[in-house]
């Protein structure tokens, strides 16, 4: 098992065993390798990463569940609900957000189910009503600081169909600024000025389209 995790810039792996393209990134100078796991691992890996010189870590334990949840508990955990819509041509709905390219998500409410939160997120921030629940694509990881809080964010997005006869409506206090249809040949433009999670996101549906 495995995943991946955006923190400040630098990525990290969490997994049991390494696979073709994690054993590739072990022969890079940037990258930092840890296969214990005890007391003082965690933070040893959270620091290696704060490096300017590594970019990636990898974290080995054959008991990943054991592993992930030592590395969690560093962690004030927030989940989150989001998609990728397209249209009836196939165009991908995109919005805009404190300066990069995002695609519609939001943090899950008590109670919710993950795939209630990821339908009400869409419509609340593009003002699309007329929205089909598709299939699981990928979750994501990332962290950042919020104050003195430590926090990882794990997002779960969805296909999900629309209509481009809708109106779009960004939620301007979600920050929102932009929305719109983004065509496949243009995908590539956008990911230029995109989150990585989100990246991952995209490049997850490329793969299935």
């Amino acid at each position: 098992m495995q995943i991946k995790i955006h923190t400040h810039n630098k990525v990290l792996y969490l997994c049991d065993q390494p696979n073709d393209y994690l054993k590739e990134l072990l022969h890079h100078p940037e990258t930092v390798l840890i296969d214990e796991l005890d007391m003082h691992s965690v933070k040893a890996m959270l620091r290696e990463l704060t490096l300017p010189e590594i970019k990636t870590g990898i974290f080995v334990h054959p008991d990943f569940e054991q592993l992930k949840n030592a590395f969690f508990r560093k962690f004030e955990i927030i989940r989150a609900g989001g998609g990728l819509v397209l249209n009836e041509s196939r165009e991908v709905l995109m919005i805009h957000r404190r300066g990069f390219w995002d695609l519609p998500k939001g943090k899950l409410d008590e109670g919710e189910t993950i795939e209630a939160c990821a339908l009400r997120e869409v419509k609340e921030e593009t003002g699309l009503s007329q929205l089909e629940l598709g299939a699981p694509l990928l979750v994501t990881y990332h962290t950042y600081e919020q104050g003195t809080h430590h926090i990882l964010k794990e997002s779960h997005w969805f296909q999900m169909r629309g209509t481009a006869t809708e109106q779009l409506v960004p939620q301007t206090e979600e920050d929102i600024t932009n929305i719109g249809w983004v065509a496949p040949v243009q995908i590539a433009v956008y990911k230029e000025l995109a989150y990585p999670s989100i990246v991952d996101v995209l490049d997850a549906w490329a793969q299935t389209s």
